[in-house]
């Protein structure tokens, strides 16, 4: 399993990072903002919300190949809310996957502007996705728009500027903020697959799990990590006096926590063949180290 795992998600990021890096190379009078874009959106990653959409992708019978516009798309946007979060009027920071954020680089005005422009640049990706059908098209702009907008990302960064500190708002604020984009990332594989509406269900369930861990986790991380292994400041969540499963189930219960909700996504995979890679995964998101 190791080996399918290594050899397939080489592939994937492979074709991932080509395709990220063929992105906004033009020259423009306005070249400072495609600069500005690259920095961020070619800074490294897991890459995971990507490899998500080209793998339920091929799960389902597509060549992976046709995700590429989608899964690419979806981490644009992913890359603009980083930008964003990363700004001095949100959490201030002041590195991000071991560099300068992007606002320390280039300035809060032009950070702005990147991510704006990241994430209209999502949207055209996929209206112009070359080997997927007009009705697939619009499917994927709407699971999109839905999974960033004010009913996903934006909705969960909103809950996390507002005080809270119950497990049922913790579990609001993660699903909307986190799990909302991963488990589109894997819907919109299965879009591009033209695969049933029951199994773009069953891939959020397994997404939506899926993220939990993965927030739950970095809750941990953020305690018990280094600033050189994650490659961002430390302590954060502790110095902007912020509610983290950490402060509800105290580290060893927030790593059990996050185990279970692996588990959980597993679980959602139950019925389906062929499905070792997104175990895997799901196993190795929760004992990373960044």
């Amino acid at each position: 399993m190791e080996q399918l795992f290594q050899q397939r998600s080489e592939a994937y990021r492979e074709a991932i990072e080509a395709y990220l890096s063929g992105q906004f190379c033009e020259s423009t009078p306005w070249g400072v903002l495609h600069d500005a874009m690259r920095y961020s959106l070619l800074a490294g990653g897991k890459r995971v919300r990507p490899m998500l959409s080209l793998e339920f992708c091929r799960l389902h019978g597509g060549q992976w190949q046709k995700a590429l516009p989608l899964g690419c798309a979806l981490e644009m946007v992913h890359t603009y809310s980083l930008i964003h979060d990363d700004l001095p009027c949100m959490d201030n920071d002041d590195l991000r996957r071991g560099k300068a954020t992007n606002h320390k680089v280039y300035g809060e005005t032009m950070a702005v502007l990147a991510g704006d422009g990241l994430q209209s640049a999502a949207f055209s990706l996929i209206a112009a996705a070359p080997e997927l059908t007009a009705d697939q098209r619009i499917e994927a702009v709407a699971v999109l728009a839905e999974a960033c907008g004010p009913e996903g990302m934006a909705a969960g960064q909103v809950l996390d500027l507002t005080p809270h500190g119950s497990e049922k708002e913790l579990l609001l604020l993660h699903r909307l903020k986190t799990g909302a984009m991963i488990a589109g990332a894997a819907e919109l594989g299965c879009i591009a697959a033209d695969a049933s509406a029951a199994a773009r269900r069953q891939a959020r369930q397994y997404a939506l799990q899926l993220g939990l861990a993965f927030q739950v986790y970095d809750d941990v991380l953020d305690v018990t990590g280094s600033e050189a292994e994650l490659g961002k400041s430390t302590g954060s969540d502790r110095e902007e006096g912020k509610f983290t499963f950490v402060n509800l189930l105290g580290v060893d219960g927030a790593l059990d926590y996050a185990r279970r909700c692996t588990e959980e996504a597993k679980a959602a995979l139950d019925g389906m063949a062929d499905t070792q890679f997104l175990r895997e995964l799901a196993d190795r998101l929760i004992r990373r180290r960044n």
